[in-house]
């Protein structure tokens, strides 16, 4: 059976401080115009002084507070990263502690699965509400990337920024809350996506990935769930590369209505770049809304989920 769940609040942070094009242009050899033409980016968030699990702390407090929701009833914390400032402890355990809940059972931790991450978090936290364990999770896509990019390497420095977002879900019995999930992955054996100190990435391969398996992961999670992508209300795509959505949406033939974009503002911030545009998205609704999400990222992974919000 398909978990089903209740969306309570979305929530999203990003620091304050702006990388612009123009501001690249200073750094490496690069332009405004190239940068925007090939990714949609004009510019991007880095948090200068903060580290991730601030980040991912004052993303939780926002959708907390949105709500007004009570902070107590969180007894499942799941935080996707790829850019944890340690390796040990997670920044899931570090939220906790900030959150003042240390002297509750709770179970909380990091997963790694980049820019798929926050989609393999929601499903994981969805199932193990389904349990009967849990009530309440407090799901998070978190990442401080400009601590592992590399600024003198035009390929990777021009797409990445740091931010975060969350989501608080609970579990429901209604039908209707029903969600769905598509994920899967497979081994990058010729290093076309990893990161050890600094990102590396071979571009043109990584589009070749993103533009085969978008499609693939938005069919299957519409198939599982029985529906058309007609019968969607939004859409929100990992925000790596604008030309990536364009052409996935031009050849999938989806309604650009529907499809949130928000990669001009904060560039490609990896796990958080979904629950922000979802956090985003949801503020602009009066009206509950049926929304695909997916992602593809290093790994390789890529996955796909349908949920009301």
């Amino acid at each position: 059976m398909n978990p089903r769940i209740k969306v309570v609040s979305t929530g999203k942070y990003v620091p304050e401080d702006i990388l612009t094009n123009k501001d690249l242009e200073q750094i490496v050899e690069t332009s405004d115009e190239w940068i925007q033409t090939r990714t949609g980016i004009i510019e991007r968030r880095i948090a200068k002084t903060e580290k991730n699990i601030d980040l991912a702390y004052k993303a939780a407090l926002d959708a907390i507070t949105k709500s007004n929701y009570d902070k107590e009833k969180i007894d499942l914390i799941v935080v996707a990263t790829m850019s944890n400032d340690n390796r040990n402890p997670s920044i899931a355990n570090l939220v906790q502690a900030r959150l003042g809940l240390n002297d509750k059972q709770i179970m909380a931790f990091d997963i790694n699965a980049a820019c798929t991450g926050f989609v393999y978090a929601l499903e994981i936290a969805s199932n193990l509400l389904v349990t009967g364990k849990f009530k309440t999770a407090l799901v998070i896509g978190s990442e401080k990337m400009s601590q592992i990019i590399d600024y003198t390497d035009r390929n990777t420095c021009i797409l990445f920024g740091d931010g975060a977002g969350a989501m608080i879900i609970e579990g429901t019995n209604e039908p209707k809350n029903e969600v769905y999930f598509y994920s899967d992955s497979k081994g990058d054996t010729e290093d076309i996506l990893y990161a050890s100190r600094y990102l590396k990435m071979d571009g043109k391969k990584v589009y070749q990935f993103a533009v085969q398996m978008i499609p693939v992961a938005i069919n299957k999670v519409l198939e599982y769930a029985k529906l058309e992508i007609d019968d969607i209300d939004g859409i929100i795509f990992h925000q790596a590369n604008k030309r990536i959505i364009d052409h996935v949406v031009k050849i999938m033939k989806i309604d650009i209505d529907k499809v949130f974009i928000n990669i001009d503002k904060y560039g490609n911030t990896s796990a958080a770049s979904i629950p922000i545009a979802l956090s985003e998205y949801k503020d602009t609704q009066k009206t509950s809304k049926k929304v695909l999400l997916v992602g593809f990222g290093g790994g390789f992974t890529w996955g796909s989920a349908i949920i009301d919000i």
